[in-house]
């Protein structure tokens, strides 16, 4: 029922920051949450960051915190995640998915994008 689409990959060099779009469109759940995960070459999928989109509250990685920043535009049905001091480690192909939330708890995902690359060179 909800469309993701990606946007804002790219190659980037270590210690540079980006900034990556999820645009979701179709129907959602009155209370839904939204999050961006990663999956590197031969790793598996790890989640980054989420966020309730009722009150906005972020939960985050270890990983990514502190360089991580998750955000949403209510008025776009938009995403965002920023990243800044970013490492090679980093590089990973990152989808966004949403799911139905109660209160702060995520209790899945039920719609995922096709995901952007983001490769950081040493």
């Amino acid at each position: 029922q909800v469309q993701l689409v990606e946007s804002g990959g790219g190659l980037v060099q270590a210690g540079g920051s980006l900034r990556l779009s999820c645009a979701a469109s179709g129907r959602t759940l009155s209370s839904y949450g939204m999050a961006w995960f990663r999956q590197a070459p031969g790793k598996e999928r790890e989640f980054v960051a989420r966020i309730v989109w009722s009150g906005a509250m972020t939960f985050y990685a270890d990983s990514v915190k502190g360089r991580f920043t998750i955000s949403r535009d209510n008025a776009k049905n938009t995403v965002y995640l920023q990243m800044n001091s970013l490492k090679p480690e980093d590089t990973a192909v990152y989808y966004c998915a949403a799911g139905p939330v109660t209160g702060w708890r995520q209790l899945g995902y039920n719609s995922w994008g096709r995901g952007t690359q983001v490769t950081v060179s040493s």
